[in-house]
């Protein structure tokens, strides 16, 4: 992701940024790292999983203070955990105001109105919600039960963190109208059963439908599913009623459950969509492809992740796909037995084209040296593809040429990481 240097940012935010130009370099890793990026390294996992477990402590925690015989015996170290999560998430969220500039929204922003845009915003006023009432409950005026509510409200804080519970909110904010309406529906609906069931149960129990609002309980109980059986018609037509009723919930239910799963279906493929174009446009070979030729080849290629130390190829395996590293960095094992010659390839390389063409076996064998994020190109669907792309046959074939020289041929352009093709 290219950032705006100083140099190039709009004039109107030339007076307002004044800080050090070594201060945004600094800002922009603490960035990278809170934002848990490509560029953060090994650091930006560790701290979000830090977080994720001081989210998980401080709830924790709140729930276990609440039962009085554990408050007795761990009191203190409830304490202990409370102020280690106050500490903690008081420098992230005065770290995110400061890191906000760099975010893609508000880059065009002058700083303080990048920060102010972040505090307002959605993630902002969680991670406000999260650190506020530890603040109160700790350090405020008497015993503040309502606090505790808004204690637990910090597990929301996931949702930055979780990629599933994100796509979810996403879902519920785009679908609210939809939404919206089926709780319209699932209202009147409750407000004409209740209605029906006063008229024909009012004068047989007029303790439990003696009135709408006391028949509004069964009325959505009933509706929702769960019956619960403390308020049950006695009459035919009450029980008639009840039928419909019950046939109602149903749809009640299927109705918001159809449009939140359609619609989380469409948001993972989206996401699916995105990550795999954004792969697919990083691997240097296809760069310089127009958009079209990209979905084209996207639907060849499928994503495949590696932890570190997982064997990608092994050495005697049948050939039957190509691998595209996209993330990450792989080594592999070069020459025959008693000359093997390390070698390691990172995002943009490619490997294992020679002997799915040649219709050999594996001549080496390839180990993840971090988590690696792959794209698999099958033998079938590579030969189409260089019946569509001639280009892309003669950059496999210069690429070849070099390996055969001993030499690495590059890609075009100088920022382009070199390519080794291996015959593995």
């Amino acid at each position: 992701m290219t950032r705006q240097s100083a140099a190039s940012k709009p004039d109107n935010t030339a007076a307002v940024d004044a800080e050090p130009a070594g201060s945004d370099e600094i800002r922009r890793r603490f960035y990278d790292i809170l934002e848990d990026t490509p560029q953060s390294g090994w650091l930006g996992p560790l701290v979000s999983r830090g977080i994720e477990i001081l989210i998980l402590a401080g709830v924790a925690t709140t729930v276990f203070d609440t039962v009085p015989r554990l408050h007795d015996s761990y009191g203190l170290a409830f304490a202990v955990v409370e102020a280690v999560v106050i500490v903690a998430f008081t420098v992230e969220y005065i770290l995110r105001i400061w890191i906000a500039p760099e975010h893609l929204p508000y880059r065009d922003l002058p700083a303080i109105a990048a920060r102010r845009a972040y505090i307002l915003s959605a993630h902002g006023v969680i991670d406000f919600l999260a650190l506020a009432p530890l603040w109160i409950a700790n350090f405020g005026p008497g015993d503040l039960r309502i606090l505790v509510i808004l204690r637990v409200l910090r597990v929301f804080k996931f949702a930055r963190y979780s990629s599933g519970m994100r796509s979810l909110l996403d879902v519920l904010w785009s679908e609210r109208r939809a939404l919206i309406g089926c709780l319209v529906i699932l209202a009147c609906t409750t407000l004409l059963s209740a209605a029906m069931m006063h008229v024909v149960e009012g004068t047989a129990q007029p303790e439990k439908f003696g009135t709408i609002p006391d028949a509004m309980w069964w009325a959505i109980v009933t509706l929702s599913t769960i019956g619960y059986g403390d308020v049950v018609p006695v009459t035919g037509l009450g029980k008639m009623v009840a039928a419909t009723t019950i046939v109602g919930g149903l749809i009640m239910v299927a109705l918001p459950v159809g449009i939140v799963a359609t619609a989380f279906s469409e948001v993972i493929h989206k996401r699916e969509f995105i990550v795999t174009w954004s792969m697919v446009a990083r691997v240097p070979l296809f760069a310089r492809m127009t958009a079209g030729d990209i979905a084209h080849v996207m639907q060849l290629l499928r994503a495949r992740q590696a932890e570190r130390g997982d064997i990608i190829v092994r050495r005697g395996e049948e050939a039957h796909s190509m691998y595209f590293i996209a993330d990450g960095e792989v080594e592999i094992e070069l020459g025959r037995e008693g000359r093997v010659r390390p070698v390691r390839l990172g995002a943009g390389h490619f490997f294992g084209e020679r002997a799915i063409l040649k219709k050999a076996k594996r001549s080496s064998t390839v180990t993840a040296l971090t988590r690696v994020k792959l794209l698999v190109l099958d033998a079938t669907d590579l030969r189409t593809l260089i019946a569509r792309e001639p280009s892309i046959a003669d950059h496999i074939n210069k690429v070849a040429l070099g390996r055969a020289a001993g030499s690495a041929v590059p890609h075009e352009g100088a920022d382009e990481p070199g390519a080794a093709e291996i015959e593995s």
